[in-house]
């Protein structure tokens, strides 16, 4: 039986595991990068550390084939991944040389330069959220619900919007979130995304 519901720890293995094979423009980065990891480790480990109470999943018979994480403050979010984050990694992941650098080397430096994710245009819209569903789950209503669950949650915490940075070649995402009431935020020199938002 399908069903959304919070996230556990015991989930943390698949949730995981659901990222990196949806991390390449919604398609599967399984060996793209010397670790696995990596993905999880940017885009979904420290959400459900920092935050699990705003992660949901979507469990089928017991484990975990899609999730949504984020947060409701995302300066408060930065702050916390560069003080409890960054730390608990330690030396997985050492500060890239400058550019040029490999595009593993670039992903690391997301890693040491959270305050990326404070972008002024978007201050309207202070959480910000991650979504991601095996490919056999998607286009069958579970990410609209997990959204849904998220959105519940972050108002609950106080966040009058919400927002996300898709990747712009990910056209088939695109779709989706203008279905579920997004619109695009202009934001200067966005590099491969395109930012959304959403008053809640």
């Amino acid at each position: 039986m399908l069903d959304i519901r919070p996230y556990r720890t015991a989930d943390l293995c698949a949730v995981y595991d659901i990222c990196v094979r949806t991390a390449d423009a919604g398609s599967d980065a399984r060996g793209q990068y010397s670790t696995d990891d990596l993905m999880g480790d940017l885009f979904a480990g420290p959400y459900v550390h920092l935050e699990p109470e705003l992660a949901f999943v979507l469990d089928d018979d017991g484990e975990a084939v899609g999730y949504v994480v984020g947060t409701a403050d995302t300066a408060g979010f930065v702050k916390r991944y560069r003080d409890e984050w960054i730390p608990l990694l330690g030396d997985k992941y050492p500060v890239p040389p400058p550019p040029p650098r490999t595009p593993e080397q670039d992903m690391v430096a997301l890693h040491h330069r959270p305050e990326r994710m404070i972008v002024p245009e978007l201050a309207g819209y202070p959480a910000h959220l991650h979504i991601d569903l095996l490919p056999p789950y998607q286009g069958r209503g579970y990410g609209r619900k997990l959204i849904a669950a998220f959105e519940n949650a972050a108002a609950g915490a106080g966040a009058p919007g919400v927002h996300l940075g898709m990747v712009t070649a990910n056209v088939r995402a695109r779709g989706f979130y203008d279905r579920l009431g997004f619109t695009e935020l202009p934001v200067p020199d966005p590099g491969p995304l395109t930012y959304l938002g959403k008053i809640l």
